[in-house]
């Protein structure tokens, strides 16, 4: 049963839904005690999850009670929000005549970031994944709500094809869609009724992690959320500001007031992180004072510190990523593998509320519903990257001129790579090989 479960899902290309994409069948070849279902969605203006919670409840529960056969862990959570009103009632009935009397729903307050999985961890079981760790340090496995669902369909031979995408922001109809995986964001903006401001940015993702990205980019299998944007927004400004200008307003303005330590979530979990700390060394240069500056890997780049914690504009997060880049590359890696003691004392009253966060960034106007929309529209043309997951890019299986059908293999993992393999998502002709494969619909 379990090596069955994690073959079908490594055969149909499962990666993680809602991160960085870490490839679901090696996830899962873990022995566990507990796995929790990600479903608290706590980026602001995204929808997906809290629709699938509603209209895929009983795939959700089957594709975790899959995971729980999968890592032979007893017990199962769905962390989720009390404001989702419609998936709690839904995943409640699919629990129930399911018979699964081992998962559980647990309801989490509206705060940000409950979706960091070391933050969902110790809100569902208590405990702290240790510095530098992961969940399966301490028991546990979690995953996101589409991706169980993607987990369910895999052992009824369902290959990773769409991808629920929530288009929203200064769009003219706000909507949440199931797209082929490899549509291009502009076909998205136009399925949305299109920009209402010109010139516009585009975010991939939340607004607090997402990243700038462009209308000629397409749909991964780990695309959440499409956010348009005025060019001159606060949001858009911070993201394109270069790190010579980071850095140099670190060194001129911080003046170590800790607000950003104060509700930075990893330290507030007890972890060693405090970013003031590696602000200092910025505004010494102070670069010998390894210690302090290699703690730039405890950082999730949740954004917390920069965007609700500095009042001065300035950005921990940016900093701290450029850092682990400058490091990594010197070859250094994380050395801070303590485990902590316990959570801050105070954490229960440092965490962030939503609609606050919301109000701070200056997105209340675009906080409106994106209905899901379930019927697919039609997509004539398609280019699926090869690398769309943590691990090495799939390996071709086509060649230019190919017919495919959907869901067919169109490249697989490399021989002993950690990867994922890449299905077409609509059926046509191969019509370009590079870092992506195209095809167009015939």
């Amino acid at each position: 049963m379990r090596e069955e479960i994690i073959g079908a899902v490594r055969a149909a290309g499962v990666v993680g839904a809602g991160g960085a994409g870490f490839p679901t069948h090696t996830k899962i070849n873990a022995s566990v005690d507990v796995v929790i279902a990600n479903g608290a969605e706590c980026e602001p203006l995204l929808r997906t999850n809290q629709h699938l919670m509603a209209v895929e409840s009983k795939k959700i529960v089957q594709g975790l009670k899959l995971v729980m056969d999968a890592t032979g862990a007893k017990r199962g959570y769905i962390g989720l929000k009390s404001k989702y009103e419609a998936a709690m009632a839904n995943l409640t009935t699919a629990v129930s005549s399911l018979g699964y009397s081992s998962i559980e729903l647990f309801i989490l307050p509206d705060f940000y970031p409950a979706g960091d999985e070391q933050v969902l961890v110790h809100e569902v079981t208590g405990r702290i994944v240790p510095e530098g760790g992961i969940p399966l340090n301490v028991g546990a496995v979690v995953s996101n709500v589409e991706t169980l669902m993607n987990v369910a369909q895999a052992v009824t031979g369902q290959p990773v094809v769409d991808k629920y995408v929530t288009i929203t922001g200064a769009v003219r109809t706000p909507v949440t869609l199931k797209v082929p995986v490899g549509t291009k964001v502009s076909d998205l903006i136009a399925l949305a009724g299109g920009p209402t401001v010109q010139p516009y940015a585009l975010i991939d993702g939340g607004p607090m992690m997402g990243k700038l990205t462009s209308p000629q980019a397409t749909v991964t299998k780990t695309t959440g959320g499409i956010i348009v944007l005025p060019v001159q927004h606060s949001l858009v400004v911070q993201k394109e500001t270069d790190w010579n200008a980071i850095a140099n307003r670190a060194k001129a303005v911080c003046c170590n007031c800790m607000a950003c330590t104060d509700v930075c979530p990893r330290h507030l979990l007890g972890h060693s992180l405090e970013p003031h700390r590696v602000m200092q060394v910025i505004g010494r240069s102070q670069f010998s004072d390894t210690d302090t500056v290699t703690r730039a890997f405890l950082c999730s780049e949740c954004g917390a510190c920069d965007t609700f914690g500095c009042s001065m504009g300035l950005s921990p997060r940016r900093v701290n990523a450029e850092l682990k880049r400058q490091l990594s590359k010197a070859g250094m890696k994380n050395p801070h593998r303590r485990q902590p003691l316990a959570a801050k004392a105070q954490r229960e009253f440092r965490r962030i509320p939503t609609k606050r966060l919301v109000a701070r960034l200056g997105l209340t106007a675009y906080d409106v519903k994106a209905p899901l929309q379930m019927e697919e529209p039609p997509v004539q043309a398609v280019e699926i990257a090869l690398s769309q997951h943590i691990g090495a890019p799939a390996k071709p299986t086509v060649q230019i001129g190919d017919l495919v059908k959907r869901g067919d293999v169109i490249a697989d993992i490399p021989e002993g790579a950690l990867g994922a393999r890449v299905h077409a998502s609509i059926t046509g002709k191969v019509v370009s090989i590079n870092d992506r494969i195209g095809i167009r619909a015939v």
